[in-house]
């Protein structure tokens, strides 16, 4: 014992000799924010690491290489890169690396998919567009003129010169896998900005997870209708990507009938058969590219293009609920939490639900910081029953959102189901649509009889907004609507039966 301890203090003697005592070092935090209007979705920026400084530095390089891409990729904006060099024709241009790379993807997965991913499918997609606003379907002359089109090159690489020559004038954007690509390369900005740990980059429900982290993402129930719903699954990632691509949330409705936003370049008709589709993969444009390419392709032409990439594993399902994994697909999934099911007999309500659709303002230019946000529900007597969600940051200004946060301080300190990370079909910027059973936070019905749902808006040191509903809950379905405010556009509450 007595040596041990001399070797203890010539260990300290050796460490403390020179008079300086060695820094600890820092346990690294957790710092969330989340935007609006990015790449036409929304954004979640989740970055661990030793301070707020070093993490608003991670933010900023994060939204910088966004922006930087945007303007590069973007078809949207007439002043990007891209279509500067979409507005010349049979002229070889000098471009930009990362232009010339994903024109390059696009070849390439052009040929893999076989046709299936192809950037002049816009042409297609306006094309419904165009007849759906007339409430009509393309009729065949009209889609073989476009298929027609799609069919000729569009534009021809020379890698030795690092020139794109843009060959004809068929309707061109990016998608696909550029929304992934584009990801990637914030997740790495953002990890070279210095001393990170990690961070996990989501756009509209695709997603990097990079550095030192294992993040669980939630996967959406396609065929749910609301963003609080369970998830069909749970993933825990560590260094990979994950993309989703489903029907489920874009299209056009053509005398009563659903189209989806996804088409096939081959057919010119809406892809109908698949309504979801995750990948996870060590690439994120592997991922972006195989989650497309899935919604469109048949399950057998699926399993042989997913086998060419190695390490890819992917959950299909399909219109009729057919569930199709990949053989390391249950190796990434972890146990989704279940909710406690109980009801109460006679009960009118049960067979009732409320949908509340959600729309915060957004700013035409620029990202802006979603604001904080807790829906909850209270009795007659103003005592809360169910939290239907919560959106947040960092949790230093949670108390901001003073009223769910006083009734509801001690159950948030222990459910981390608030900081979950969703994978998902794209939807619009700060449209979201939210749903109550007519249950409690423990799961059961509550009674019929009156019920307040209260929405609250903080913005961090600025705004604040507290919205009220009376709801009764009885047989009687109804509709109802709350003004907008400085934050949110509208409100719009629909009661009804469970479908």
């Amino acid at each position: 014992m007595k040596s041990f301890l001399c070797l203890i203090a010539a260990s300290l003697f050796v460490t403390f000799s020179n008079g300086k005592v060695p820094p600890l070092k820092k346990s690294p935090h957790l710092y969330i924010a989340h935007f609006e209007n990015v790449l036409g979705t929304s954004l979640e920026l989740k970055i661990t690491s030793p301070s707020k400084a070093i993490a608003q530095n991670g933010e900023e390089k994060v939204l910088s290489e966004i922006s930087r891409m945007s303007k590069i990729l973007s078809a949207y904006d007439p002043s990007s890169e891209f279509s500067r060099w979409f507005g010349t024709q049979q002229q070889a241009i000098k471009i930009s690396p990362e232009l010339f790379e994903v024109l390059q993807l696009f070849d390439e997965w052009r040929v893999r998919s076989g046709g299936v991913l192809d950037a002049s499918a816009e042409a297609v997609s306006r094309l419904w567009k165009k007849d759906a606003a007339m409430n009509r379907v393309p009729g065949a002359e009209e889609l073989a003129t476009v298929l027609s089109a799609i069919k000729q090159p569009h534009w021809k690489l020379d890698a030795a010169a690092h020139t794109a020559t843009h060959l004809d004038n068929t309707p061109l954007v990016l998608n696909s896998f550029v929304k992934s690509y584009i990801i990637k390369h914030a997740a790495s900005a953002a990890m070279h900005s210095g001393n990170m740990n990690a961070v996990v980059v989501n756009i509209g429900g695709d997603l990097v997870v990079a550095g030192d982290a294992a993040e669980i993402v939630a996967i959406t129930d396609p065929v749910a209708d609301a963003e609080n719903e369970a998830p069909i699954g749970q993933l825990l990632v560590n260094n990979k990507a994950v993309a989703t691509s489903g029907n489920y949330r874009r299209g056009e409705l053509i005398n009563g009938h659903w189209y989806s936003h996804i088409v096939d370049p081959r057919t010119g008709q809406p892809a109908d058969n698949i309504i979801s589709a995750t990948v996870v993969a060590d690439n994120a444009t592997d991922a972006g590219a195989l989650a497309t390419a899935f919604n469109v392709m048949t399950p057998a032409e699926s399993i042989q293009l997913g086998a060419t990439i190695p390490g890819a594993e992917y959950l299909i399902i399909t219109k009729n609920g057919e569930r199709i994994a990949s053989k390391g697909w249950d190796a990434l999934t972890v146990p989704v939490k279940k909710t406690i099911e109980r009801t109460i007999q006679n009960n009118t309500a049960a067979e009732y639900e409320l949908m509340i659709n959600l729309e915060i303002k957004t700013q035409q230019q620029g990202f802006a910081k979603r604001p904080y946000v807790a829906v909850w529900v209270e009795d007659e007597n103003h005592a809360p029953v169910r939290t239907i969600t919560v959106w947040h940051g960092s949790d230093r200004y949670m108390n901001e959102l003073k009223s769910w946060y006083l009734k509801y301080r001690n159950s948030y300190t222990s459910d981390n189901n608030f900081r979950s990370t969703v994978t998902s079909a794209t939807r619009s910027p700060g449209k979201y649509t939210l749903k109550w059973d007519g249950k409690d936070d423990k799961g059961n019905m509550l009674k019929q009889g009156r019920y307040t749902i209260k929405i609250e808006i903080s913005r961090e040191h600025g705004t604040y907004q507290l919205m009220r509903q009376e709801i009764d809950l009885d047989e009687k379905p109804k509709q109802l609507t709350l003004a907008g405010n400085t934050e949110i556009e509208s409100v719009m509450f629909d009661y009804r039966k469970k479908n």
